[in-house]
């Protein structure tokens, strides 16, 4: 059950458009994530949350509903990011998003693939942001520019 908790926040909308088919293009957002997600900058490691000189030596996404998506630190520690929601293989996927430790409900992140002429557009919305009352607007701002470089990574790996 999704819970509101303050006024609704505009979502973040983001897309690119990648030379593939849409079942390519889903299969290496989910099961290639770990080749292009940019780790050193958006994980709970990057973020300083196991100390100094942690890092990223894997990320993992579950491809199931109840599945995760998680990374695994130099240290073996597992760090969730988000539960998968929902899951249509190969058209879009819902993630409730919480990669950190505060006490406060998960965003949602959902991520479709659309045929766009002879190859795929891949339209992010990350919405929720009223989950997180006070700090709704700050964590808006930073994901607006947030989402920029893994769906620039994402479209570099998928041969724009």
């Amino acid at each position: 059950m999704t819970v509101e908790t303050s006024a609704p926040v505009e979502p973040v909308r983001k897309s690119v458009r990648v030379a593939c088919p849409v079942a390519d293009a889903f299969r290496l957002f989910v099961e290639g994530i770990e080749s292009w997600w940019p780790a050193e900058i958006h994980s709970r490691a990057a973020h300083g949350q196991y100390g100094s000189g942690v890092t990223v030596e894997r990320v993992v996404f579950e491809p199931k509903v109840g599945g995760r998506l998680f990374e695994i630190t130099s240290e073996g520690a597992e760090g969730l990011w988000a539960d998968v929601v929902t899951f249509e293989e190969p058209h879009r996927f819902v993630l409730a998003w919480k990669p950190n430790d505060r006490p406060e409900l998960p965003t949602e992140v959902e991520v479709r693939f659309e045929p766009d002429g002879d190859g795929t557009r891949v339209s992010l919305e990350h919405r929720g942001w009223e989950r997180l009352d006070a700090r709704a607007g700050e964590a808006r701002r930073g994901y607006a520019d947030g989402w920029r470089i893994p769906l620039e990574r994402f479209a570099a790996a998928a041969g724009r």
